[in-house]
């Protein structure tokens, strides 16, 4: 099925390789297909039939054209070896532009975007050895982010409940409202593919589905965009529209090094949680232990009611030798040694 092209009312769906940097993010072992890296350099500056691409048309994807996949840049004046702060900070000036831009399609939140890949690269400085050792440590961030960004928990958080201001431009506004209509699954398979240039079995991966099932997706929402936006029913002015509008208003990430420390000091919180929550169990296991019985006690079985025995009577009136003798206590002293003394009689 893929590898021949998919047709539809709107145009082919052509089997296009991967642009650099954006390898698949799920598939974790097998670099893109050799293919691929020849048709990266045309599809990359052309619209795909010689006409040139705008510059903001190149907005969802990394810098660095030309490059192989997953390759990237290294820092200036690094010396023949990068330490792992030069090679995340090269990383993060690679991807970090391109992936803001692409959260923003899929959230329509600038926030939430720019937290999306903060997160990402916080995470991926957590598993560095990981990531570095990955073939496309590209592919690794923007799955990370992109699972963020569309994470079904940031409805329940008080901040995300009431949505941004749309984009000032009506057709910008109109396409984001289009996007967002969208499932989550089918708005990810469309800036995958039409945005960010993945070939269909990359996207598949990254979006955990098979290839049938991507190209389902991929059709379904090229069919409700062009129904809500007629003008962009093609892929090549959908991906213009797409990059257009991720590239309007403020896409600035915030500086490598603040991206690393954030991502220390919250692992050291995090870990500092951890080892509290490790001591409470800790003291509540030995208070357990030292307050528990350490012999079975049987239990104290339910009372029954004793048969056979008479009810207790009142008691009667009083005789003459009684009432004399209640009238003798009376008129006698409450205290002192005669209440102890006997009386003889």
């Amino acid at each position: 099925m893929p590898g021949d092209g998919h047709e539809s009312e709107h145009g082919p769906v052509p089997v296009r390789g991967p642009e650099p940097g954006a390898g698949a993010g799920s598939g974790r072992g097998a670099p893109s297909s050799g293919g691929a890296e020849s048709g990266r350099g045309r599809s990359s500056r052309t619209g795909g039939r010689g006409r040139r691409r705008p510059s903001w048309a190149r907005a969802l994807r990394p810098s660095g054209l030309n490059r192989a996949p997953g390759a990237v840049p290294a820092a200036r004046q690094a010396g023949p070896y990068l330490t792992p702060a030069q090679a995340f900070d090269a990383l993060y000036a690679y991807c970090a532009p391109a992936l803001v831009r692409q959260a923003y399609l899929l959230t329509g939140r600038r926030d939430l975007a720019h937290e999306s890949v903060e997160r990402a690269f916080q995470r991926a400085w957590d598993h560095w050895p990981e990531v570095a050792r990955d073939p496309d440590p590209a592919g690794w961030v923007r799955a990370a982010a992109h699972d963020w960004a569309l994470s079904p928990w940031h409805r329940l958080r008080r901040r995300y409940r009431h949505p941004e201001p749309p984009p000032p431009d009506d057709h910008d506004r109109a396409l984001l409202d289009a996007l967002l209509s969208l499932p989550p699954p089918y708005r990810r398979t469309l800036v995958l593919y039409d945005g960010v240039g993945l070939d269909l079995p990359d996207t598949a991966a990254e979006t955990e589905a098979s290839t049938r099932a991507a190209v389902g997706r991929l059709l379904y929402a090229r069919e409700v965009l062009a129904e809500r936006l007629p003008e962009s029913a093609g892929p090549r002015e959908l991906h213009d529209r797409l990059a257009e509008l991720a590239s309007s208003g403020r896409t600035r990430a915030a500086e490598p090094a603040a991206v690393r420390v954030g991502g220390e000091r919250r692992a050291r919180l995090w870990t500092r949680t951890a080892a509290a929550v490790t001591v409470v169990l800790i003291g509540s296991t030995a208070m357990t232990l030292h307050t528990a019985p350490t012999h079975y006690v049987p239990p104290v079985p339910p009372g029954e009611t004793v048969r056979g025995v008479p009810p207790r009577a009142a008691p009667g009136p009083l005789s003459d030798d009684q009432r004399e003798l209640r009238d003798r206590l009376r008129e006698a002293l409450l205290d002192g040694p005669e209440r102890l003394t006997p009386e003889a009689r």
